[in-house]
């Protein structure tokens, strides 16, 4: 696959989270791209995962980014040229459980990862995932934009803004220099497709459901989300990734890869799309109280559209098809289709002219 400018041929990789939902389709991307790619993640939390599913052939360590030198040394000793960094606790009910876990990985592991990236002189580029929730939500009916305040309701919010702002500060106080790593971050919104199985996310929720014949309990209905296929997200990262590696460091600084307007939709509506697909869905609203989330909230991905040439390629109703069919095919029938799916969606976005498609 020649994508990207063929930027990621040969080109040695570091991937935080590979063992993650998003983590482990990147980690396939950069392997069919040719990459030389390390992995590094706590172990996958589910039975059965994406990741174990793939059997991608690439060094996997299993560690902890709070244990900062063991995470320093696997660095120095694989000399990566770029790092794509998705680990974190990403989980909203969690962090109310486990609020000390979440800022400790989501705050201090980011600041090791950096501080690791910082003595080891082969790293060009750092790729620092957060969350669309990094905002400070204001319940606004429009996008929030790169330059819009930061902040958070709940830890794993508020850790995602933090993190935010410990890699500005990186990339101001450190990365300045000539020869030190060009750092950008990027925010993505819900994100859907094949292979996701954590706890308390919408399709993940509505599969274990299928499987044992139950009805999904639903805790907000009405709330709305900028839905997105995974692949959607992971082709900004990609392209944002392959800018820094051709030294452009006026890409280095904050950017949004959200869906278009029309794919922020309500739970329910996403539910009914998703049963008319799949009839064996069931569900019902809960009645008990429920910790807060947010009720709307929408990326303007304007800038990466204008400044990056980056556009989404499935819509909604493309993204919710394509994880139907992959979850179909896993259960039913027992196959992966994370490939062809791959496949699909570059296909798709070479028939849009998406510049990064373009052999």
């Amino acid at each position: 696959m020649m994508l990207f400018g063929g930027q990621y041929l040969n080109r040695r990789v570091l991937l935080t989270g590979h063992t993650g939902f998003k983590g482990s389709w990147l980690a396939l991307w950069l392997k069919e791209m040719g990459a030389d790619v390390v992995g590094i993640a706590l172990p996958p939390e589910s039975s059965p995962n994406h990741w174990d599913l793939l059997k991608l052939d690439m060094p996997d360590h299993r560690m902890d980014i709070q244990d900062s030198q063991a995470l320093s040394r696997i660095i120095m000793e694989t000399k990566p040229e770029i790092v794509f960094h998705l680990a974190a606790q990403a989980l909203v009910r969690r962090s109310y459980r486990e609020p000390l876990t979440t800022w400790a990985t989501n705050v201090m592991g980011t600041a090791n990862l950096l501080e690791a990236c910082r003595q080891t002189e082969s790293v060009r580029a750092i790729i620092v995932v957060t969350s669309d929730k990094c905002y400070e939500n204001r319940e606004w009916p429009w996008g929030y934009r790169e330059n819009d305040r930061l902040g958070g309701h709940d830890p794993y919010s508020a850790s995602k803004a933090a993190s935010e702002i410990l890699s500005a500060c990186y990339r101001s106080a450190y990365f300045q220099a000539s020869g030190m790593p060009l750092l950008a971050t990027a925010r993505a919104g819900n994100v859907i497709g094949g292979g996701d199985w954590s706890e308390d996310r919408l399709i993940p929720d509505l599969v274990r459901a299928v499987s044992t014949q139950s009805s999904l309990e639903i805790r907000s209905p009405h709330a709305a989300r900028p839905w997105q296929h995974v692949l959607e997200s992971l082709s900004g990262y990609l392209l944002l990734g392959q800018k820094l590696l051709e030294g452009r460091r006026e890409f280095g600084e904050a950017w949004n890869f959200g869906p278009e307007q029309d794919s922020s939709t309500t739970v329910s509506d996403v539910l009914a799309a998703l049963t008319a697909q799949w009839h064996e869905l069931r569900w019902h609203a809960t009645q008990q109280p429920q910790p807060h989330e947010t009720t709307f909230l929408h990326l303007d991905s304007a800038k990466a559209r204008s400044r990056l040439g980056w556009r989404p390629v499935w819509r909604l109703e493309e993204a919710l098809r394509e994880t139907a069919a992959w979850y179909r095919a896993i259960l039913n029938m027992g196959q992966l289709t994370s490939r062809e799916q791959l496949a699909a969606y570059i296909s798709a976005a070479r028939s849009l002219e998406q510049e990064w498609a373009v052999p």
